[in-house]
């Protein structure tokens, strides 16, 4: 059993990581900036490294330090966490070649469905459906690439292979638009992931997104349930719930052992998402995170299941202590992201918190770092907390989800709060009623 990790990560899911590894009797090292000396995880760790100035590039992403920092303190692995470099192969080959256990999949592995043409085809062999598309990278060559793409059909998405997260990604409506965002987006895609190359695929008018979470320890794996993340503003998800409302549980069984047995064959180990779009009674593949979710919550919410712990548990050698017919799915879940911003501009809001006072009671859990007296910082993304509620059924959690961001006081910054109220009262929301393009549409007939 691993004794001592370094948790590779700021923020509320430094704090998650830091718990589980609390209860299990596992130290914890935790790295930090210099703009987070003063976060409550970096308080309440073992031990604590700085590993740099404000900047994420200076810091939460130098490699160089964050294996430095496990060595002097003498720590067995490193978790990263979601976002950062958790999903960065070379960052994985470096820990492991350093002599230290990355908790997550391999490098190899990380390779494979970071790159969203190689993971369609792997999806497609092991007879997962994926979104009709070009198939192959877009030809370097202008021409051929427009050639390839309208072959698609418009309207189309034009994507980057290296893109997640829902960065990376256009919309084209007719040739002009696809010549001109060609060379547009594979700068882009230079810039942000390191290589340009790009694919197309048909464009759904407005489907669900449907993510199927997975355990697998390399030789077994277990799913645990669908999660619902539709509701989405410029590709980043607002309100996430589980299981998927409005879809028969014999289609979700069905799309959940799929997706289990592709990772027995692909050897699988860590927690793992499949995501999907959901049109017209089909589920399309359109890529995997190979990491924790952030949504992770509400999974845990039905199923019982610490996710991180099982995480450790499989990255200390211990073989999948799941098995699928003991896992069960009770009632619904719901979680808002509480974010630092503008609920009508949507622009960051850092700064001080005058007062903090998370809601409780039953059925209600908060995972934050923000505590009276905290200050956002403007360097990183503005999450403040994920607000998860759990009810007997949906409409039971969203009345407790109702009642929790009443309860709610941050004051001092401005946050989406009311934001996920205007949601909640929502007739198409209550319904299960709408797919990923219904929240942007709905605040741009607001304007």
């Amino acid at each position: 059993m691993l004794k001592k990790i370094v948790i590779a990560n700021r923020g509320e899911i430094a704090l998650r990581v830091q718990r589980a590894c609390r209860e299990m009797g596992v130290q914890t090292v935790v790295i930090y900036s210099e703009a987070d000396r003063d976060a409550k995880y970096v308080r309440l760790a073992d031990e604590a490294v700085c590993v740099g100035p404000a900047p994420a590039t200076k810091s939460y992403l130098n490699k160089a330090a964050i294996i430095a920092a496990a060595e002097i303190t003498n720590a067995e692995a490193i978790h990263p966490g979601y976002g950062l470099l958790s999903e960065n192969a070379e960052f994985a080959d470096q820990v492991q070649k350093s002599g230290f256990v990355f908790i997550g999949p391999d490098a190899q592995t990380i390779r494979l469905m970071g790159d969203k043409i190689a993971a369609k085809k792997t999806m497609q062999k092991l007879g997962i459906k994926t979104v009709p598309g070009s198939g192959d990278a877009l030809p370097q060559q202008q021409d051929e690439a427009v050639r390839m793409a309208t072959a698609v059909g418009f309207p189309l998405v034009v994507k980057a292979a290296a893109g997640g997260g829902g960065r990376g990604m256009r919309v084209v409506h007719n040739e002009l638009s696809l010549k001109n965002i060609i060379p547009i987006l594979q700068r882009e895609a230079q810039t942000a992931f390191g290589n340009d190359t790009l694919y197309a695929e048909r464009f759904l008018d407005n489907p669900r997104h449907v993510e199927v979470q997975i355990l697998g320890d390399g030789k077994d794996a277990v799913h645990l349930g669908t999660r619902d993340c539709s509701l989405q503003r410029r590709n980043q998800k607002v309100i996430e719930e589980a299981p998927a409302p409005n879809i028969s549980p014999k289609r979700l069984r069905a799309i959940c052992e799929d997706c289990a047995a592709a990772c027995r064959k692909i050897k699988y180990t860590s927690a793992g998402t499949f995501e999907f779009l959901y049109d017209g009674n089909d589920f399309f593949f359109i890529e995997m995170n190979t990491r924790l979710q952030v949504e992770h919550p509400v999974t845990e919410m039905i199923t019982g299941v610490d996710i991180v712990r099982e995480q450790i548990y499989i990255a200390s050698g211990i073989p999948l202590r799941l098995r699928q017919k003991n896992i069960e799915f009770r009632g619904h879940a719901l979680e808002c992201r509480v974010n630092a911003e503008d609920p009508h501009t949507f622009t960051p809001s850092p700064g001080r918190i005058n007062e903090y006072h998370p809601p409780g009671g039953t059925g209600v859990r908060v995972d934050s770092h923000a505590y009276r007296g905290y200050v956002m910082s403007p360097f990183y993304d503005s999450l403040l907390a994920k607000l998860v509620t759990h009810g007997e059924d949906r409409s039971h959690a969203i009345a407790r989800m109702k009642s929790a961001i009443r309860e709610y006081i941050v004051d001092g910054i401005s946050t989406n709060l009311e934001l996920h109220n205007m949601l909640l009262a929502d007739e198409k929301f209550a319904a299960s009623d709408f797919g990923i393009r219904y929240l942007e549409e709905r605040l741009q007939q607001q304007k």
